[in-house]
């Protein structure tokens, strides 16, 4: 089973909105809700997802879905 960083997809948003992080081989990448494709770093994704996952953002939601797949 792959538990690499890769295998992995980020959904972050609320009631109105969802923006999706993955890793591609060029790097982080997010879909904004609106479809707009935006070059991220590890360091950038991890400061969009720790407000919500410290409770500080209580609205945002997050879903983590794995791809079984071994890449």
């Amino acid at each position: 089973m792959n538990l690499k960083d890769d295998s992995y997809v980020i959904y972050m948003g609320t009631q109105n909105f969802t923006e999706k992080h993955y890793k591609d081989n060029e790097g982080w990448l997010k879909i904004s809700a609106r479809g707009k494709e935006f070059r991220m770093t590890a360091e950038q994704v991890l400061n969009h997802l720790l407000p919500a996952l410290a409770g500080i953002k209580p609205n945002l939601t997050i879903k983590v879905e794995h791809n079984k797949e071994d890449n």
